[in-house]
């Protein structure tokens, strides 16, 4: 079993304890391989910004693979996991999140996902080549998988052309990252705690997959507080804000957070989906109706990205971008 060493005096301290919310049934569940599942995306979108979807195509051997990978790692240790390189752009973290004063009760892997060779050197170590193989086998999936559901939301919106949001992701200057997160049993505590505060994700698109252990918690549009049921076979995706201010707010970035169980081990692997560092981000003129006004003005995402990571997780980011 893999744990985290409660903090000593004088170092980053515990997260508080944290009451679960009820569990949610009215997830939207979209089957990719059923006909009419554009228009349910954009419902779900509108609605939620949050929905699971089924029948990916991404076969469970390829996901099973890299979770065992990222298992091994966090088994790593804690010298060597810290050898990969403190997480303020890329690398390993443990309970420090950001530089803001965020903490959670979470070790992860954070590497950024660009044309050229893995962003962490010892990715192109010998001994890693098993985990090498399975994180370009995912990521090649995931993002084929996240392309194809903006496709479908192009569809569902009825606009042209279909890879309006698709092909942010897919240029070679994509600023795209994947998240490996490990929220560990904590020795001598019962109950929850905050893994991962609460949030929005600042990019286009998240696709997350999750072992069968609970602790995603998302809000409704009455500001309550819903758990997620787990569900190890199917991918979650988040609306982000770039692609709520692309809708002119039609879209709903969804907020989130994550309880980590005392007791138990939960690994979650997030893909997030982001523009080009230049790339201009408004509200997309074939959306608008007739004399309606953009809330956001234009910015870079490069402006965006800065301001994420001046902000603490719960801020408000985009109303810093409204007019």
């Amino acid at each position: 079993m893999v744990v985290l060493t409660k903090p000593a005096l004088g170092q980053v301290s515990l997260p508080r304890p944290q009451k679960p919310s009820p569990y949610f049934s009215g997830i939207p569940v979209i089957d990719l391989s059923e006909p009419g599942s554009e228009a349910l995306l954009v419902r779900a979108c509108e609605e939620l910004g949050f929905f699971k979807v089924t029948n990916h195509g991404i076969p469970v051997e390829l996901i099973a693979s890299l979770e065992e990978e990222a298992m091994k790692f966090f088994a790593l240790p804690p010298a060597e996991k810290e050898r990969v390189g403190p997480a303020t752009l890329f690398g390993y973290g443990s309970r420090t999140i950001g530089s803001n004063g965020d903490i959670g009760w979470v070790e992860y892997l954070l590497m950024q996902i660009t044309s050229k060779p893995m962003s962490l050197p010892f990715l192109m170590d010998a001994s890693a080549s098993s985990f090498r193989s399975a994180l370009n086998e995912y990521i090649s999936a995931v993002r084929k998988l996240a392309c194809e559901v903006l496709e479908l939301m192009a569809d569902g919106l009825k606009i042209e052309p279909r890879n309006v949001f698709s092909k942010l992701v897919m240029d070679e200057e994509s600023d795209s990252v994947l998240r490996l997160n490990h929220y560990p049993p904590c020795p001598g505590f019962n109950g929850t705690m905050t893994g991962f505060g609460e949030h929005t994700d600042p990019q286009i698109i998240s696709v997350l997959r999750s072992n069968n252990i609970a602790g995603l918690e998302i809000t409704l549009r009455d500001g309550s507080w819903v758990s997620v049921l787990p569900d190890q076979a199917s991918f979650f995706i988040n609306v982000g804000d770039s692609l709520q201010v692309l809708t002119n707010g039609r879209f709903r970035s969804v907020r989130h957070r994550v309880l980590a169980n005392g007791s138990k081990s939960r690994v979650s692997m997030v893909y997030f989906g982001g523009p080009p560092s230049g790339e201009r981000l408004a509200p997309l003129p074939l959306l608008m109706a007739e004399g309606e006004q953009s809330l956001y003005r234009e910015f870079t995402w490069c402006e965006y990205k800065r301001c994420a990571c001046r902000t603490m997780l719960a801020d408000n980011r985009l109303g810093q971008f409204e007019k």
